[in-house]
């Protein structure tokens, strides 16, 4: 059976079963073999290991497709990070209880998470991704920068359209951040949607990705995407906009449902993922045309001219970002802060993202 993370289960059915090295193989404990929708409905894999070395592909291929993985210790031959990873089982310390309100939930998506990077393909060359950024707030500009250069497992770029701000504005910012960065001044009249396109065609990477200036993305966020984007096939990824700091509250929400009450999941393919983590490749931005030379929408109308030209958008996990929300009239997407208060399935007062953002 071919495994990928794709349909991971948020809120599993049943419990831990055990992982068996038998007859040569890795192997559920059962009857029968589980089938993916069987796995999907386990909170994880308990791995029961065998008295002598045995081959780890078939629990390295389960770790790359999220299957969550423990033991209570590890044998001398099982590599370190892999030992180290399975035998951390702090995820466990909270009891599931069927809600989406439950932490033990997040923490075992986030264990999930760890083991998929751990079991990555890895490649010689990483690819460039190319970050297109368009700001009018020139105080936001050092640490977004801050936060590009702060990824890891890629090899990235900046390119940043000045929306009605002056380079010498930024230019400190700019020239003490690691990373190259290309950018263009345009008047503060024009479209946003055209800032992004006329930023976007300094880019030379093999991939496209929008990153907000006011938002949080934790330090695996572009190698997720590029992870996802290979294991999905899809042509756009982003993530879920999962967690929210609602900044004049000074409160973290977590959502898990839309507003209509559906499920907000991640690991589907879909129409919507948040606007400030689509990426793409190069080629791909060009055939579709680039962004919607608007001033509003441009995320939304951008993936609806994705799916119009063919293109399948995957929505991944969004443990490795927060959106940052103001008053409504601070963002071109306005709602009030008591709407994202009313979806909020976990709220935390503070600063209080995912495990995985590793903010301090």
């Amino acid at each position: 059976m071919s495994l990928t993370p794709c349909g991971f289960a948020r809120t599993p059915e049943k419990g831990l079963a055990r992982l068996l090295w038998r007859g040569g193989a890795w192997v559920v404990d059962g009857p029968e073999e589980p089938g993916e929708a069987e796995l999907r409905a386990l909170r994880g894999l308990e791995i029961v290991w065998p008295g002598q070395e045995a081959p780890l592909d078939g629990v390295m291929r389960l770790a790359a497709a999220g299957v969550p993985l423990t033991a209570s210790q590890a044998p001398a031959w099982v590599p370190a990070e892999l030992a180290a990873l399975v035998t951390d089982r702090a995820w466990l310390a909270h009891e599931p209880d069927g809600t989406a309100r439950c932490v033990a939930d997040l923490r075992r998506e986030e264990h999930s998470i760890r083991l998929r990077r751990l079991a990555a393909p890895r490649h010689p060359a990483a690819p460039l991704v190319s970050v297109v950024m368009a700001t009018k707030r020139p105080e936001f500009v050092a640490s977004a920068l801050g936060r590009i250069a702060r990824q890891r497992g890629v090899r990235a770029e900046v390119a940043l359209g000045l929306h009605g701000v002056a380079f010498d504005r930024v230019r400190e910012a700019v020239e003490d951040c690691q990373l190259p960065v290309s950018w263009v001044e345009v008047d503060a009249g024009v479209p946003f949607g055209e800032v992004l396109n006329r930023a976007a065609a300094l880019a030379g990477g093999d991939h496209l990705t929008k990153w907000d200036d006011d938002d949080w993305y934790g330090p695996d966020h572009l190698a997720d995407l590029l992870m996802a984007a290979a294991y999905s096939g899809a042509d756009v990824v982003g993530v879920t906009g999962e967690f929210l700091y609602l900044e004049p509250l000074n409160l973290t929400i977590r959502r898990t449902t839309f507003a209509s009450g559906a499920a907000y999941v991640s690991e589907v393919f879909a129409d919507h993922v948040a606007g400030g983590t689509i990426m793409l490749s190069r080629d791909r931005f060009q055939e579709i045309g680039g962004f919607p030379v608007l001033s509003e929408a441009v995320d939304r109308e951008f993936l609806k001219a994705a799916a119009e030209a063919g293109a399948r958008v995957y929505r991944t996990h969004g443990l490795g970002y927060v959106l940052r929300r103001g008053l409504s009239e601070q963002h071109t997407w306005r709602l009030p802060l008591a709407h994202f208060v009313k979806v909020a399935a976990n709220q935390w007062h503070g600063f209080r993202p995912s495990l995985l953002m590793e903010a301090a």
